[in-house]
């Protein structure tokens, strides 16, 4: 009995910390649920980098989900939550940014450096080959095999 009962109590402390906040929102119909979803679902976590609002515990998310809610019952449309967002926290909260100049080399920088790399490789294959099959370069000279012929035939002492 004595070993139980700090076990449980330490059991009980600890166990405060594995509660995951729930986030109970009332919606007057199923549309606006499902557009909830989506947005707290394509919008990214600003501290967590890598979650969408919907799986972040972060306290930045559930105050992000809680601002979506007010703002759907508002009776703000998508965009109009997104602009607000995108404005507040930049276009990182979006998992998808926009295509303009300041993404451009974020939507097209990965192709073009494997495009540029797939070209030097292609370079490279293709100055080997012409080297390999040359046949100026495989054959000796009748004055280098001479002089091949006399270095092989020399003993070190």
């Amino acid at each position: 009995m004595r070993r139980l009962l700090p076990a449980l109590v330490l059991g009980v402390a600890l166990s405060g910390n594995l509660q995951a906040a729930i986030d109970t929102y009332e919606f007057d119909n199923e549309a606006d649920r499902q557009r909830y979803r989506t947005l707290v679902e394509e919008l990214r976590c600003p501290k967590c980098q890598n979650q969408n609002i919907a799986d972040s515990n972060a306290p930045i998310a559930m105050d992000l989900r809680a601002e979506i809610y007010r703002m759907l019952e508002e009776g703000r449309s998508n965009d109009e939550i997104i602009q607000h967002l995108v404005l507040r926290y930049g276009d990182f909260v979006r998992y998808k940014p926009p295509l303009d100049a300041r993404t451009f080399l974020l939507w097209f920088g990965p192709a073009a450096l494997l495009l540029g790399g797939m070209g030097a490789l292609l370079v490279i294959v293709r100055r080997r080959r012409r080297i390999e099959s040359s046949p100026v370069a495989t054959e000796l000279s009748p004055e280098e095999r001479e002089r091949l012929a006399t270095l092989l035939d020399r003993k070190d002492p």
